[in-house]
């Protein structure tokens, strides 16, 4: 499924369908954490991929663009991504210390935002809540 819509929106863009390209795709899809470009890299690298550091940098954008991932948090100057493609939305608590990320859902957001949308006459896309703090382990050792 996200293989198919990264290749429909390769096409459109009229970019090359490159074998490194559906292998970093592969590579998000088979994990279940967020990722930071130079991580993903050194992980395929560790697995005999022979994609090169530019070509995940430089698709990246690409698989955001195309909905299948999103930016979610940038702590010490670079990003932090995860795959978003037939995931239910949620929300992230992040831990300025350490830089735990807690996800999380709440219908009362969720419905508060609507309801400013809907005052506002304001059509939402999509939205991202990032909570910047710290985790219960961070704040007892800052008292």
């Amino acid at each position: 499924m996200a293989e198919q819509k990264f290749r429909v929106f390769l096409q459109k863009k009229g970019l090359k369908l490159t074998k490194e390209r559906f292998e970093i795709l592969d590579q998000i899809l088979a994990s279940d954490r967020h990722f930071d470009p130079e991580e993903l890299y050194e992980k395929m690298k560790a697995n005999g991929s022979k994609a090169s550091r530019a070509s995940v940098y430089r698709t990246i954008p690409l698989l955001a663009e195309c909905g299948i991932i999103q930016e979610v948090e940038r702590i010490s100057k670079h990003a932090h991504y995860e795959k978003i493609h037939n995931m239910p939305h949620h929300d992230h608590l992040i831990c300025i210390t350490c830089g735990s990320v807690t996800e999380f859902f709440s219908p009362t957001l969720e419905m508060l935002q609507s309801e400013i949308c809907q005052k506002e006459k304001f059509k939402s896309m999509s939205h991202s809540l990032e909570i910047f703090g710290y985790c219960a382990k961070c704040e007892k050792l800052n008292k």
